[in-house]
């Protein structure tokens, strides 16, 4: 195998859920689309940084210094939306439910992995519910250990705020017989009345 098509298959196995074959499978596919889609995708990931940057205010991404999100007046300043990564805020966006604000936490506490509270937007978070209209934070980090251990730090940081959590059960579509236990009881907990 040439040099330069096994470097590409080295570096595509290095981003996440990217395995040997899919690696193959992609950079067979750049190299079959031609020099100028090469060369596109080559400069796309080398704007990539130039062009995305932190939100001064939220940690969102962003192409200026706060975000469309911050900069919008008509959003509600009183509810704040508080989330593990950008992405969550592309899938909370997407359902156009929400018209609050964010927090994006750029992680979660996980002391296996060496990330702490100070490693994540929490002091940010704090200065930012100080003294201002928020009254309500709806954590919207994930259902794992290290999701509730964050939801848990936050609620002991700031216990004067109203604190809500995004309800958890059955997926629409799903069977009862697959669900596990865990989801079942959150489920029935959850449960609301029609």
């Amino acid at each position: 195998m040439p040099q330069a098509l096994s470097d590409l298959i080295d570096e595509l196995t290095k981003l996440p859920g990217i395995g040997p074959r899919t690696a193959e499978r992609l950079a067979m596919y750049i190299l079959r689309q031609g020099e100028q889609s090469a060369s596109d995708l080559a400069n796309a990931l080398l704007s990539l940084h130039e062009g995305v940057r932190e939100c001064q205010v939220c940690h969102n991404l962003t192409a200026e210094e706060t975000c469309g999100v911050c900069d919008d007046q008509s959003r509600d300043e009183s509810v704040l939306a508080i989330v593990e990564d950008a992405l969550d805020v592309i899938a909370l966006e997407r359902t156009s439910s929400f018209t609050g604000r964010y927090h994006v936490l750029g992680g979660i506490i996980s002391p296996v992995d060496g990330v702490g509270p100070e490693q994540i937007n929490l002091q940010t978070l704090k200065k930012r519910v100080e003294g201002s209209p928020v009254t309500e934070l709806i954590l919207a980090t994930n259902p794992s250990v290290e999701g509730e251990a964050t939801a848990h730090y936050i609620r002991r940081m700031l216990p004067d705020v109203s604190i809500t959590r995004l309800a958890r059960g059955l997926p629409m579509g799903s069977d009862l017989e697959y669900a596990d236990e865990t989801t079942l009881t959150r489920a029935l907990e959850g449960r609301q009345s029609l």
